[in-house]
């Protein structure tokens, strides 16, 4: 049994020293926190595994960009499963300014001077509705001319090649050949930019393509890990494809969400061994916290190892 030790603020003075002393803690989230990075930097380490990154769109409007971001420049994943709400704040916030407002502002004066609120964070309607429609509309008659079939870890691609904001995850994402999947392209401005564009142009995007690179990569993979921060379809994608080869070997989840819903989000690395999607014995965390307040440390400790 390991002895719970108080915190010394003095012997902190870096975020690698205080995720060494939260490791002792005891409780209740913080000794998590020290374990999951612990978790990620043995992954990401390991030469013989296939790691993934999932995350959702939300975090893409707040300042967490960069954090994810710098995963993708240094090479730590994979490969990246996302949602459609990514592509759309990363090229926005390319081509323009978010705010940050508060979660108790009057709505409707929100939109009244030409806002959308994305919880305390401010959306400009001219930077996520005209800014985006007109480059990315601009972008997909260049592809075109090329391409009138892609996946849409290929067509990401072919907007990273497009873009000159080195503080975009897709430039990275591009630069460093590694896959963003977004298997809800849909639900999002770039999927209704998709759809736009197809209604007079023989243009489609192949979700199985996606399919079949996961497939491919999983069945070669001789171990696999996850980062998955938040839950839905991002989260279920990863796991769901892991379990065709008994499971991931390493697992770390971040995640606001409760099991006793039932929800996928929810559900905790336990649950995900009863379906195979995580092995038994594979090194797993779980850590119950918000990203905002927890990542930027998580990173940054990960980053001096690494």
């Amino acid at each position: 049994m390991k002895k719970v030790k108080d915190f010394e603020i003095r012997k902190s003075r870096d975020s690698d020293e205080i995720l060494e002393q939260m490791e002792e803690l005891g409780g209740f989230q913080g000794n998590k926190v020290a374990k999951a990075v612990n978790v990620l930097e043995r992954m990401i380490k390991d030469e013989k595994s296939l790691n993934f990154l999932a995350f959702p769109a939300c975090l893409v409007a707040t300042g967490i960009r960069g954090v994810f971001r710098e995963m993708v420049k240094r090479n730590w994943f994979d490969l990246v499963i996302t949602t459609c709400g990514t592509l759309d704040h990363d090229l926005a916030r390319s081509w323009g300014d978010y705010y940050e407002g508060s979660f108790e502002l009057n709505d409707e004066e929100v939109k009244k001077k030409g806002y959308s609120r994305l919880g305390n964070v401010l959306v400009p309607d001219k930077v996520y509705g005209e800014q985006v429609e007109k480059n990315v509309q601009t972008f997909l008659t260049e592809i075109y001319k090329e391409k009138k079939e892609l996946a849409t870890y290929e067509l990401i691609w072919e907007f990273g090649k497009r873009l000159k904001a080195k503080d975009s995850i897709i430039y990275w994402a591009t630069k460093n050949k590694i896959p963003i999947i977004v298997p809800g392209i849909t639900d999002g401005m770039i999927g209704y930019q998709l759809w736009m564009f197809s209604q007079d142009k023989d243009f489609k995007i192949d979700v199985l393509k996606d399919e079949q690179l996961l497939n491919d990569r999983v069945w070669e993979a001789e171990k696999t890990g996850a980062f998955i921060v938040g839950g839905g379809i991002s989260k279920h994608h990863t796991i769901w494809w892991n379990q065709f080869r008994g499971g991931l070997d390493y697992v770390v989840y971040l995640t606001t969400a409760i099991e006793l819903d039932g929800s996928l989000s929810g559900a905790t690395p336990r649950e995900a061994v009863s379906w195979g999607k995580i092995k038994e014995k594979a090194e797993k965390v779980l850590v119950w916290g918000e990203a905002t307040s927890i990542l930027p440390l998580m990173i940054s400790a990960l980053s001096k190892r690494i």
